[in-house]
């Protein structure tokens, strides 16, 4: 006989609040023990709770990224057990009337889009944590009543690899929400696995085996491979499985059983007396709802669809929401998107790798983008130091992705950063036009690069077949430094490195010499011819002071 199993998970997920959920003590992780604890959070008498307003609101947006309803009326229960890590002896949580319910996650999954309902995502306290040693034990009561988020899925669940999507998926929506960090090292998230196997296509359901306190996805799925695997050999051989709690250790890679449940265990829940109902008000949702953000796998459709991106591609501008966002001011107005996610991933990731920072524009900047024969100062990001400008320019027109680039820039400003920055907003643009360059290094200013072009025009604009580029952009034509025959960039501040081809030749040629010195060069290698004028080429180019 050929079984199926059947899954729900239990995921608890602690809110990103700054306080607990009934009182002021700070949630943090990594504190001493028994530090961030007061009267309300120990259960001492003679205390009561007040809600954490927060902590409502996450809830209720949860909600709403999982395509839950939202209860007008919400309650909170007692649910009465003891246990050494529950100080109250008893835990508030929402069980008669939670905040939401009846949502889904939609998910990749066998190169298809799967559904896991959503039963409910309700709130509740979590409780403290037990250090066991070798003669002792001890109780931490830190995480007693830090906001804690349980969502029950519906059995919708066939095996370990697609839980373990499922959770991933899961994780991506709380932390694109700003639900939650997720941060599963820290214990903020936490899953309870129940599982039966059934006689494939049969309608009722196994006996359920929970697996208790899972504290990572890999964890889940091995357990859940182990597990399915252990009731599928009990039924073949005759046996019989009952209801009950198991534990995973991951040394021996095998389940254990904690204890029997005949039945569900009776925790005599009651309502809170102390906590009204919540009762959320229309403004008050509308208030929530514009904290609603993009859900990943709707960010990589998106993706995919306006911008022609492989799944690839797009894919990594979602787990790298900074860089995706980055690449989407640039690629709105770029003639080859592609282009753009291709230097985006493989030159500036690379870069950025080199140093933690990351590119970034507040919603303003990105509806200053330069357009042809404007100029536009642009906010500069450190990270960008990194970039070299002939780089930046060079790898841009080699892809396509623009016939030049228009910048601005000002005197003695680190102009590395100014160009690679206004470089890629200016992705597209069809005129060249840099005001000053300075060394990426120290920042002073080299030269004045609107100067030195027009000059070099006026000096070569006769030659035929000469390509000569100017920091890594041809100036008479279209290509990149690997094009040119002859080119220059800036050495020591106020000086000029000159080239032919690849190659430096001439070092630190003083700013005012370097045009003439540029023509020399071209003399030198036979690939002169005199002009029919050379009276307006006679000019003396200004020099720009440091």
């Amino acid at each position: 006989m050929d079984y199926e199993a059947v899954i729900g998970l239990e995921t608890h997920v602690q809110l990103k609040t700054k306080s607990k959920m009934w009182c002021g003590c700070a949630n943090e992780f990594g504190a001493a023990p028994n530090t961030n604890v007061c009267p309300v959070c120990l259960g001492l008498p003679g205390v009561l709770p007040v809600a954490n307003a927060e902590a409502l609101r996450l809830t209720v947006l949860t909600g709403l990224l999982l395509n839950c309803s939202v209860s007008r009326v919400a309650k909170f229960d007692r649910k009465n057990y003891f246990y050494p890590d529950v100080p109250k002896n008893y835990q508030i949580t929402q069980y008669a009337q939670p905040s939401t319910v009846n949502g889904c996650v939609d998910f990749e999954f066998n190169g298809s889009i799967s559904r896991v309902r959503i039963t409910r995502a309700h709130l509740e306290e979590d409780v403290g944590k037990n250090f066991h040693f070798e003669r002792n034990s001890g109780v931490d009561f830190n995480r007693a009543g830090v906001p804690l988020l349980e969502i029950v899925s519906e059995p919708d669940i066939t095996g370990a690899d697609m839980a373990y999507e499922y959770l991933n998926a899961l994780k991506d929506i709380l932390v694109y929400g700003g639900v939650s960090d997720c941060d599963m090292e820290k214990g903020m998230v936490r899953c309870d696995v129940n599982v039966s196997v059934r006689p494939r296509g049969a309608k009722e359901l196994g006996a359920k085996i929970e697996i208790k306190n899972m504290n990572s996805f890999s964890g889940a799925r091995k357990a859940l491979e182990y597990e399915i695997l252990r009731q599928i050999e009990v039924l073949k051989s005759g046996g019989k499985l009952s209801q009950s709690t198991r534990r995973w250790d991951d040394v021996t890679g095998v389940t254990e059983e904690m204890r029997t449940k005949e039945h569900a265990h009776d925790y005599r829940y009651f309502p809170e007396p102390d906590l009204m109902p919540f009762e959320p008000r229309d403004e008050w949702l509308a208030e929530v709802r514009k904290r609603m953000v993009e859900l990943p796998l709707a960010r990589k459709q998106r993706f995919m669809r306006d911008y022609q991106l492989p799944a690839s591609d797009a894919q990594t501008f979602v787990w790298d929401v900074p860089l995706g966002d980055y690449f989407e001011k640039i690629a709105k107005q770029a003639k080859n998107p592609k282009a753009v996610a291709n230097w985006v991933i493989n030159n500036l990731r690379a870069k950025m790798a080199e140093a933690p920072l990351t590119p970034s524009l507040s919603p303003s900047d990105g509806e200053r983008v330069a357009k042809p024969g404007e100029g536009n100062v642009w906010p500069l990001e450190p990270k960008i130091a990194l970039l070299r400008a002939s780089v930046v320019i060079g790898s841009l027109l080699a892809d396509g992705i623009g016939d030049a680039i228009l910048i601005r820039g000002e005197p003695g400003a680190s102009q590395s950063l100014r160009l690679a920055y206004n470089i890629l907003q200016a992705a597209g643009c069809r005129s060249f036009k840099t005001d000053y360059v300075a060394c990426p290094s120290c920042g002073r200013t080299l030269f004045n690069l609107q100067t030195v072009t027009a000059r070099i025009k006026e000096r070569t604009q006769h030659l035929k077949g000469v390509k000569i580029a100017i920091m890594g952009c041809i100036v008479n034509g279209p290509g990149e430094m690997a094009d040119a025959d002859f080119g220059y960039v800036g050495g020591a501040p106020g000086k000029i490195n000159l080239y032919v081809g690849k190659t430096a030749v001439k070092f630190n040629i003083p700013e005012a010499e370097a045009v003439d010195r540029l023509v020399e060069l071209v003399r030198e290698h036979g690939k002169w011819v005199e002009p029919e004028t050379i009276e307006s080429a006679q000019k003396p180019m200004e020099a720009v002071k440091n």
